[in-house]
């Protein structure tokens, strides 16, 4: 793919090297280096680019021939990612988003700035996605639903048609939200959660974990030779 942008990446954590990845991959951004906050500086070089303190960005990748992606997850309910990616803007740096090719969105999804939405996603028709909202790899979102601001929608997660979610929520793998929900604003949806009615703001829903059974596997499944 033709590289016609400049970006650099925000972190230098595992997100921050998927980061990488997939706009070096991907997309038309070239990656040009990595950006820390000072008391998180720990190394020079990361896949042979520079690694640069914050109070060196502006004059090392100046904004008006680079753009920002800030790679930080779901850290305090996503505030973090957020406080940082509107301090980009203020600087004067544009935000970049990535919709990887192998997602399928339909053409009138309308997608907010700093989103970052991983392959397999399935958008389908008037579904509305608002800004610094990450959708992991394979997600279902329903027609007509939408994402508020800061959210970040973990993997193999279903939200069903007509929801909201609401801002600065997560949403855990294998969770599923059932049609017309509306999920308050900081809500911490667990793993394997199923939410069939609307919910309040700031609440967390975790689902049962799996229990461990009394009997062994090879007692139930009657394996008398431990050595195959």
């Amino acid at each position: 793919m033709l590289k016609t942008k400049k970006l650099v990446i925000f972190g230098d954590s595992a997100f921050a090297e998927i980061a990488f990845e997939y706009f070096q991959n991907d997309s038309i951004y070239e990656v040009v280096g990595f950006c820390v906050e000072e008391n998180f500086f720990t190394r020079n070089m990361l896949f042979g680019l520079p690694v640069i303190k914050e109070s060196e960005l502006t004059k090392t990748f100046p904004s008006c021939d680079h753009e920002a992606f800030v790679a930080i997850t779901y850290v305090q309910l996503n505030r973090l990612r957020s406080r940082i990616a509107n301090h980009l803007k203020i600087l004067g740096y544009k935000l970049a988003s990535y919709i990887s090719s192998q997602s399928f969105v339909w053409p009138n999804v309308k997608i907010g700035e700093h989103c970052f939405i991983f392959e397999d996603n399935t958008v389908q028709p008037f579904v509305q996605i608002g800004s610094n909202v990450i959708l992991w790899s394979g997600n279902h979102i329903g027609h007509h639903s939408q994402i508020a601001d800061n959210c970040f929608i973990s993997s193999h997660v279903v939200i069903s048609g007509f929801c909201l979610i609401g801002k600065n929520s997560f949403l855990g793998v294998n969770s599923t939200i059932s049609n017309n929900v509306v999920i308050g604003d900081d809500n911490w949806i667990g793993p394997a959660s199923l939410i069939t009615k609307s919910t309040e703001n700031d609440l967390i829903y975790n689902s049962e974990p799996a229990e461990q059974s009394k009997v062994s596997a090879k007692k139930f499944f009657k394996i008398k030779d431990s050595s195959l």
